[in-house]
């Protein structure tokens, strides 16, 4: 991420909540939704709206903008203080209940109800979340599919605390350009996996979690940044428009280039994306922090983002059963309603998961947390971030550390 163009602000105040950044968690999972209910060609998904398919293939990357996200709200609510293992602890109480809550309905829907054998192995590593680190399991993607990506955040779980303190002491230019170059490995990576290995070898090494590392970088990158007075005159509307052209470049127009440069914007969609991306959370954080108010900042929509984390382990499952129970719907637009009444039916059973398992029992796994590990930081983790190197406007920071609203996955 440039620094060039950014330029550095002094007396804004931080926000203590973002509610633009939760509502967009739902968007996120909206997308990965759709990209699954309309599958990837030929009579995969449940059916196929003209209007929407292929573009709604970039909702695959939606996961993309959830690790982005991640990388950003760790660092933004970052305590140098506190105990590594609370950390480590609330983080479980974050993700794993309502994971193993879900996890019958998948492998029901994934195995149980389509006929196929379950390889325990496998399924017991997607229940450890650690389903991505090998290149064996059956079948690629084996639970609940969708868990891979908690498998990725996993990894960057593990490395935070020692990644945040780290980062905190650079400069904000030279954790840029650091940023910069491990999204170019993320590409390097892709094309020479594609380039020299086996097809199913070359999608595990792509699929790695230390191969998305470089979009939590980026995430913790623009907290930094913006923690430390950085600001980029953006409108939410210009990375918007820009992810509107990119998506159709790359599904309407890219079979019109040669080869190689079809392949090399493949190798560089999730780097690309997660750009993007950042730029989207940094255009409504800026916004945030001027004080203005828009429609990411209605209550329903961020109810809808705290739901989103249900929703987004739920909603293959439910598709899946819905495409057995049903059969495929016509491929026409009207699958767009049965789209939306779709995405109504799983949200009132993420509002259940939400209300009766996600929330609670994160409060009751926060409660316990082992006092030994408290006593080391304090409750509130103790101080905010530390000063960044002095010598330029870019290190000024907050006086508070900021709390915000939408919850870390």
């Amino acid at each position: 991420m440039l620094m060039n163009g950014l330029r550095a602000t002094a007396g804004a105040a931080i926000p203590k909540r973002l509610d633009s950044l939760t509502s967009l968690r739902f968007f996120a999972a909206f997308a990965v939704f759709a990209h699954h209910f309309t599958g990837l060609g030929g009579k995969t998904g449940f059916g196929r709206s003209p209007a929407l398919f292929p573009f709604s293939g970039i909702g695959g990357h939606g996961v993309t903008f959830f690790f982005v996200l991640s990388g950003f709200l760790m660092m933004w609510v970052f305590k140098p203080r506190e105990h590594p293992m609370v950390f480590y602890w609330r983080r479980i109480g974050r993700i794993w209940p309502v994971h193993l809550v879900v996890l019958p309905l998948a492998i029901y829907a994934f195995y149980i109800a389509a006929k196929q054998d379950i390889d325990w192995p496998s399924v017991i590593a997607s229940v450890f979340l650690v389903q991505a680190w090998f290149p064996g399991v059956e079948p690629t993607l084996p639970g609940n599919p969708v868990t891979w990506t908690l498998s990725v955040e996993l990894l960057f779980y593990a490395l935070f605390p020692l990644a945040a303190r780290i980062a905190v002491r650079m400069r904000t230019r030279w954790l840029a350009l650091t940023t910069g170059l491990a999204l170019f490995g993320m590409y390097a990576v892709n094309w020479i996996a594609d380039a020299n290995l086996e097809p199913a070898m070359a999608r595990w090494v792509m699929r790695h979690p230390l191969v998305y590392l470089p979009e939590f970088l980026l995430g913790m990158t623009v907290a930094l940044a913006v923690q430390r007075g950085w600001r980029l005159p953006l409108r939410p509307i210009v990375p918007i428009a820009l992810l509107g052209g990119w998506t159709y470049l790359y599904f309407q127009e890219r079979w019109d280039f040669s080869n190689f440069v079809e392949h090399q914007m493949e190798f560089a969609m999730r780097p690309i994306v997660g750009v993007l991306s950042a730029l989207i959370m940094l255009s409504f954080v800026q916004r945030e922090i001027k004080g203005h108010r828009g429609v990411l900042n209605n209550k329903l929509l961020i109810m809808l983002g705290l739901w989103s984390y249900s929703f987004y382990l739920v909603h293959h499952s439910i598709s899946r059963l819905a495409t057995y129970e049903f059969g495929r719907m016509p491929d026409n637009n009207a699958v767009i309603f049965t789209l939306i009444g779709m995405a109504l039916v799983i949200n009132a059973i993420c509002w259940a998961l939400f209300t009766f398992v996600e929330e609670p029992a994160e409060k009751w796994w926060r409660k316990h947390t082992p006092k030994r590990w408290l006593d080391r930081s304090g409750e509130t983790g103790g101080r905010a971030l530390p000063p960044a190197p002095r010598t330029a406007p870019e290190t000024q920071t907050p006086s508070q550390a900021p709390v915000a609203s939408t919850v870390v996955r």
